[in-house]
């Protein structure tokens, strides 16, 4: 059956409002009110909750302008202040006032200061041993890299010697002349005599400790005999023979040699670069390019040391 305009429609029906509290409260709803009103201000309230509406009323206040009735803000005005303006006479001064830093500790007036000043005393030495610390590494990497230095040199330093004598024996072979073994050490150059004279004086101790080892004399010590019909060989049979095998004992090498003396106690660094000059000028050899070159031009060669070969 079709319903009629005149019927009300319920599922789009508007309800009123709830009734309204009647405009003036009853005397049992007053008394309820002022009761709990009391109750209200008899509660104590906790450290929190009074810690709570001290910061809201400070933010509160803080964030609330001066009004114009204001004492302070009338001064200001007579000064051209206006409200929203900056203050000072600067534009982009600030125009807020300076927030407070309310104290919450215990500490006296001052500790803050006397705290922030140890921290930065420790802060300081902090640093202060940090960049020592880093000094101290700096100087331990730069003497490594020195001692690796002088090794490379030494060791060029040898190969250079080395060198020198064996363009020395060649050049003695070509012309017919003695080696540097046939010749005193004094015709030897400076830059390589310390080579021959630490070889040859190896050489003679290795000579005397095979003397010693072999003599019948120091393995048999006895007085010589009193009878000199006895010929030589039966006295050493005998062990009276009262001369000895080793003869090297009795020729000392250490005569000085100034010149020598006085290039050693040079660095490396220039023992190095007074050899590897002597090899250029003498025998037109660069120790680095390893070869020989036919003229004192030496063209090809890109200069005297290592790092000019780089």
């Amino acid at each position: 059956m079709p319903q009629s305009d005149e019927e009300d429609d319920y599922m789009n029906m508007v309800f009123e409002d709830a009734p309204k509290a009647p405009k003036h409260e009853t005397s049992m709803q007053r008394a309820a009110r002022k009761r709990k009103e009391a109750e209200s201000r008899s509660r104590q309230k906790t450290k929190a909750e009074r810690e709570a509406d001290a910061i809201a009323a400070r933010e509160e206040a803080l964030a609330t302008a001066l009004p114009e009735d204001n004492k302070g803000f009338k001064m200001m005005a007579k000064l051209g202040f206006k409200q929203g303006d900056s203050l000072g006479k600067s534009e982009d001064a600030r125009k807020e006032p300076i927030k407070i830093v309310v104290k919450e500790d215990k500490g006296g007036i001052g500790l803050e200061s006397d705290k922030k000043r140890k921290f930065q005393e420790t802060f300081e030495e902090a640093r202060q041993a940090a960049k020592r610390a880093k000094e101290e590494e700096g100087d331990f990497l730069e003497e490594r890299k020195q001692q690796q230095k002088e090794r490379s040199a030494e060791k060029d330093l040898d190969n250079a010697q080395r060198t020198a004598e064996r363009l020395f024996d060649k050049e003695a072979e070509e012309k017919g002349t003695p080696t540097a073994e046939d010749i005193p050490l004094q015709r030897i150059d400076i830059c390589w005599r310390g080579r021959v004279r630490r070889r040859i004086e190896k050489q003679a101790e290795k000579q005397q400790k095979r003397e010693l080892n072999n003599s019948l004399s120091s393995r048999l010590p006895t007085l010589a005999h009193e009878d000199e019909d006895d010929d030589h060989d039966t006295k050493t049979a005998l062990g009276h023979d009262i001369t000895p095998f080793y003869t090297t004992l009795e020729n000392d090498f250490g005569h000085d040699d100034p010149d020598l003396a006085e290039f050693e106690a040079l660095s490396v660094f220039e023992r190095l670069e007074r050899t590897l000059v002597f090899l250029r000028d003498t025998y037109k050899y660069c120790l680095y390019c390893g070869y020989q070159y036919p003229d004192a031009a030496m063209d090809g060669c890109p200069g005297v040391t290592e790092g000019d070969h780089d």
